[in-house]
């Protein structure tokens, strides 16, 4: 646990990737197989359920800190992160005892996790000893791993390559077999170069697209290129081996359960199949698909009845083919790719699996012209797609580029606010916005929040509203503070739709803050009709 610690902290202290690469390496070199396989679990995303609630741990807290309740509640309204005010206030042993040097899997596996069976009574009486067992910094990882809520500032590409690099291994492998779900064991661990079995259904790694301004003045010869629709779904992956299939998001979660209706289809495509596309909620007879609103009813669905897929039924539009006739084709060119994806779904009728189709592409000018059609199509723009281009692994510049149509934006009032995480920690980073109501029949306005955001502005401009939330306080709430209604901030979104669980009737997508409108009065914020004109953009 300390050497992973140690590690986190190296991570944690720059913002340059080749430290961060070299600190990884370095810990991956030394720590054994099972201490690097906890690890790498770990630092590419995946967490432990939650053990102990944070109630408990608040209560643990106070009484080992000796602290008065209302000292560790400021003192966390000002970290601003639970493990991080419980690392910083508990007070290490003072009888000399040496720290516990327990590796990560130990922490893990014989602690951490038969925590969570424990009685309340009996975590309190545990807290305590684990906490002054270990230095501040582990005690800030395991409280951390308690929460489930350990989030490390590193990619999982930078952490598989340098494991690759460590043991001598080629990383596209590497990744290719940590896809999906895998238990962090020895024996795993050990087997990460080899490649998955013909029965196993682990999807390939996803190829991402880089964000396209002005293809039309970098990309040259337009005929090179494959032009297909952005839609608004969720990225997925379809696996057919050994009379199995399996549907996998890009977040490498399996949905079948939200999918039954998807999955069952998908049994009928022959073995050795995987499919790439976009699952949408596509309606019979309809021009365009349905909103992601739509498709987000189903996810929250372990088992949605016959009448909700009847309701929402989903569609797999693909667009790539990775594996055919068992023969992983990645290497091949997308002009190639292609053709066999066409030839595979005009000889096998898959009810819910159909083929995007391409948008014609003459001319950059036509295209640019064709982009602007996109919300019509309830797509997010266009793709485009070297047809010279392989299937790698993540983003690779110069194959894949998203040509997104311009977000929707609205003029909206900074009503709450709430400190971050993270590096964040101790400031008011994250937002709640707001427009104002239609005047009533006396002509008085409210404030109707719509809206939570915390990216898009610079540190400087965070550090400057910090200090003025600090200083325009009306209400607290926990870690929440209610300001004066008096910053006015340009607000982007990729999508709006009605929703009836919001007060303001309308629920937004991806919103992020474009612009501090510093020369824009809070009366002349926009309304909800506003927000309502763009429903129909």
């Amino acid at each position: 646990m300390r050497a992973f610690a140690a590690l986190y902290e190296a991570l944690d202290a720059s913002t340059k990737t080749n430290d961060k690469l070299a600190a990884l390496k370095r810990y991956f070199e030394q720590a054994d197989a099972e201490s690097a396989a906890w690890a790498t679990y770990f630092l590419i995303g995946n967490k432990l359920k939650r053990t102990v609630k944070s109630r408990i741990l608040r209560e643990a807290a106070i009484a080992t800190s000796g602290l008065q309740p209302w000292l560790f509640e400021s003192s966390y309204e000002v970290v601003g992160d639970l493990a991080e005010t419980i690392s910083l206030l508990v007070i290490d042993r003072s009888d000399n005892t040496a720290f516990d040097d327990a590796t990560l899997p130990v922490w893990v596996t014989q602690r951490l996790a038969p925590l969570a069976a424990e009685s309340p009574e009996r975590q309190l009486e545990l807290l305590p000893e684990y906490w002054r067992s270990v230095p501040r910094p582990e005690r800030f990882l395991i409280t951390k791993l308690m929460t489930g809520a350990l989030r490390v500032g590193v990619s999982k590409a930078l952490t598989l390559k340098a494991l690759a690099q460590a043991r001598g291994l080629d990383a596209n492998a590497v990744t290719q077999r940590l896809m999906g779900n895998w238990l962090p064991t020895v024996q795993f661990f050990e087997q990460i170069a080899e490649a998955p079995s013909g029965g196993d259904l682990r999807p390939y790694p996803f190829l991402l697209a880089y964000p396209a301004i002005d293809p039309a003045c970098e990309l040259g010869d337009p005929e090179l290129w494959q032009a297909e629709w952005k839609w608004d779904g969720i990225r997925a992956q379809i696996v057919k081996r050994d009379g199995k299939a399996a549907i996998w998001s890009r977040g490498e979660e399996l949905v079948d359960e939200a999918f039954p209706d998807v999955l069952a289809n998908a049994l009928q495509l022959p073995d050795g199949t995987v499919l790439d596309g976009e699952l949408i909620v596509w309606l019979p007879e309809a021009l365009t698909p349905e909103p992601f609103a739509s498709l987000q009813k189903r996810l929250g669905r372990k088992k949605p009845s016959a009448k909700m897929q009847g309701a929402f039924p989903v569609q797999l539009l693909v667009y790539d083919i990775l594996e055919n006739n068992a023969i992983d084709i990645r290497a091949q060119p997308l002009r190639e790719r292609r053709q066999q994806l066409e030839t595979l779904l005009q000889t096998h009728t898959v009810k819910g699996v159909q083929l995007s189709p391409t948008v014609i592409n003459s001319a950059w000018t036509k295209l640019a012209e064709t982009r602007l059609l996109a919300r019509e199509q309830r797509a997010e723009g266009l793709m485009l797609k070297r047809l010279a281009s392989p299937y790698g692994v993540g983003r690779i510049s110069g194959d894949w580029w998203k040509w997104k149509v311009a977000p929707l934006t609205i003029d909206c009032v900074m009503i709450y606010a709430q400190a971050g995480h993270g590096r964040r920690a101790g400031l008011y980073t994250d937002f709640t916005f707001a427009v104002w109501s239609e005047p009533s029949a006396t002509g008085e306005r409210t404030l109707v929040p719509f809206a939570k955001a915390y990216s898009g502005l610079t540190d400087a401009e965070l550090r400057e509203i910090d200090q003025w939330i600090r200083k325009h306080t009306v209400e607290r709430f926990g870690p929440v503070r209610s300001v004066v209604p008096a910053l006015v901030f340009e607000l982007g979104f990729e999508g709006i739709n009605l929703s009836t669980r919001h007060k303001s009737g309308i629920a937004v997508r991806f919103p992020r803050i474009l612009r501090w409108r510093r020369d824009k009065p809070v009366s002349e914020a926009d309304s909800l009709s506003t927000l309502g004109q763009l429903l129909h953009l």
